[in-house]
């Protein structure tokens, strides 16, 4: 019973420092060609948007902001799966290999 406490305490740490660690996965993605980038981390947070001075006109407003929204859905969806492949590295051989375990609903 101890083994089995130790070894949950050694895995909630190691899926704390890899939540620590999500932080430091980068994701860019582009749209329309690249006019339009957004940088989002592992904590599917946005943190910058580049958009190219040729789209700033009134006339291409919802353009823009179609792109935008391509652009950092994009980047979501890829950083999304990178930090789930950090979460399955960092908590590889801890638990046991149970058919059904998922820890994607967690936000990982």
């Amino acid at each position: 019973m101890f083994s089995m406490m130790g070894k949950l305490k050694e895995v909630q740490a190691k899926m704390k420092e890899a939540q620590d660690n999500l932080q430091f996965i980068v994701v860019t993605s582009e749209s329309g060609a690249g006019l339009v980038k957004a940088k989002v981390n592992g904590l599917r947070k946005l943190i910058s948007l580049e958009i190219d001075d040729s789209l700033l006109n009134k006339e291409d407003k919802e353009m823009v902001s179609d792109l935008i929204v391509a652009a950092v859905n994009k980047a979501m969806d890829e950083v999304g799966e990178k930090a789930k492949d950090e979460m399955k590295r960092q908590t590889e051989g801890l638990l046991p290999n149970i058919p059904g375990l998922d820890f994607s609903n967690l936000g990982f």
